[in-house]
């Protein structure tokens, strides 16, 4: 679609009203499979981690994850949820190559949680509350990988490869309710929305929800309708869109595509779309089924889950603070201004943040690190800052700078080394020699031996003329590889002037 095809955004707004949902699919990260004892970790060679119950083989039986069903229900009681007292799991019908039992066991009319609302802050300050129609335990699908071709889409490929490694990886799919009224910030709340999202799920450790991986997965809804009118109008759901950015600008690429269409008289197709995050826009993907296109029914091989009262209070009981109330406390605490603490929560790093200091590193220095340097080395990869380094080994670089066995630019080197897999902070520091010198008589005869090569600098110096120390310093650094505090060089320059 053209850009001439896009209605004005402000103008989207002016002529219809806007209702969004969203389905946030999270993986659970136990150590097996949701319904085998097949290994549920990222990557390894295709179709390496799979059991016949995965691959659907006749005679195969499910046995429920019983860690996937606690940590089902301690996100459902994060999320606001009621927890059933009874809930089962059903068939999902469908057909596609990365399904391989043509059909997924999921949840239907009986969820394992229900009925929640989730606290959203937005960047200035604005609060909604979303409500959260369920949250229901799946099992994840395979993944297709289309080969030849310009887009990685099945259009246009010459053919598919099907990977069974993730089939059967435990998931919670979470369900909002309509979500009316959010107005010119609906893009911005489904950014944040699922933000929210991935630090609860992060806080109860439930998952990684590292989206570059596809732990945490966003289905975009979007529908509009005249301002008035109270039946709802037809949605598309933008599937499987991967980053904070992507959620919020696909949400507003499908306002003024789908305003274009309704003020030049045209229906919206009830269908998936797909997000291109290069041309930033959406295509069609195919017409979107409705309950009663998957044939629901209840799985015969699984009993229903009946959680322990006592077992979903203790669950209750552990809860971390909500993700709201976390930052208001974490901004009074650490002391940082409005404008740090938003740099800090619009880069998604909180919780490393969170980590970073737990592990003894001060606050500001945590927050230098994460959003600077590391974030500079993740966005040159096209990765999240988490994948690179740990929050240990922040705190770890951290101290060695205050400790003054490195200066920044040494600590720049040593987490180069970290992230190329070379160890902790101390063992790249041991390996590639970066430890700051700290022997005052070497660096005394790198600042005579620069003295030397500049007599005039000396009597400058003596004259009053401090800056020219400059010259000195910098000749030091040089000779000592930058392994020297430019501080206490400064302080020896001038001690000698004086000499």
């Amino acid at each position: 679609m053209a850009k001439a095809d896009l209605m004005d955004y402000d103008e989207a707004l002016e002529r219809f009203e806007v209702v969004l949902g969203f389905e946030v699919h999270v993986e659970l990260a136990t150590k097996t499979k949701m319904f085998s004892d097949a290994p549920n970790f990222f990557g390894g060679a295709p179709n390496t981690n799979v059991t016949p119950v995965d691959l659907g083989l006749p005679g195969s039986l499910p046995v429920v994850n019983e860690q996937a069903v606690r940590y089902s229900i301690s996100l459902g009681l994060a999320l606001g949820c009621s927890i059933a007292e009874s809930s089962r799991f059903a068939r999902k019908n469908y057909f596609y190559p990365d399904n391989p039992k043509n059909y997924q066991v999921s949840q239907f009319d009986e969820p394992i949680a229900f009925e929640g609302e989730v606290e959203v802050e937005l960047p200035d300050g604005t609060v909604f509350r979303i409500p959260i129609e369920r949250a229901h335990m799946e099992e994840d699908a395979g993944k297709l990988t289309h080969v030849g071709g310009s887009t990685g889409r099945i259009q246009g490929a010459e053919y598919s490869l099907v990977d069974y490694n993730r089939a059967g990886i435990p998931l919670v799919e979470i369900v909002t309710k309509p979500i009316i009224g959010a107005g010119a910030l609906g893009p911005e709340l489904g950014a944040a929305y699922v933000s929210t999202i991935r630090d609860i799920v992060r806080s109860l450790g439930v998952s990684e929800a590292r989206m570059e991986r596809g732990n945490l997965r966003c289905d975009a809804n979007v529908s509009l309708r005249p301002h008035g009118q109270e039946k709802l109008g037809t949605r598309t759901e933008t599937k499987n869109v991967n980053s904070f950015r992507s959620v919020e600008r696909a949400v507003r690429y499908e306002i003024q595509r789908q305003a274009a269409i309704l003020a030049a008289g045209g229906t919206i197709t009830q269908e998936t779309r797909h997000w291109h995050e290069d041309t930033g826009r959406t295509s069609a993907g195919r017409p979107k089924s409705d309950a009663d296109d998957y044939r629901y029914f209840p799985e015969p091989d699984l009993l229903p889950v009946v959680p322990p009262r006592e077992l979903v209070e203790e669950l209750r009981l552990a809860l971390p603070e909500a993700p709201v109330a976390l930052r208001r406390r974490l901004k009074a605490e650490w002391g940082f201004a409005d404008l740090e603490f938003q740099d800090v929560v619009n880069s998604g790093l909180l919780t490393e943040l969170v980590e970073t200091v737990q592990a003894g590193a001060a606050p500001q220095a945590a927050r230098k690190w994460w959003t600077g340097e590391i974030a500079r080395l993740a966005n040159a990869r096209g990765v999240e800052p988490s994948s690179l380094v740990s929050p240990l080994h922040v705190s770890e670089l951290i101290a060695l700078v205050e400790n003054g066995d490195l200066t920044d630019r040494l600590a720049r080197q040593v987490l180069e080394g970290v992230v190329a897999g070379e160890g902790s902070p101390a063992e790249v520091v041991e390996s590639r020699g970066l430890k700051v010198v700290s022997d005052d008589g070497a660096l005394i005869a790198a600042i005579d031996e620069a003295l030397a090569g500049q007599p005039d600098v000396l009597a400058k110096i003596r004259d009053g003329k401090v800056q020219a120390a400059g010259a000195v310093i910098g000749a030091v650094m040089k000779a000592m590889k930058g392994q020297a505090d430019a501080a206490r060089v400064r302080e020896l320059v001038l001690e000698r002037a004086q000499a």
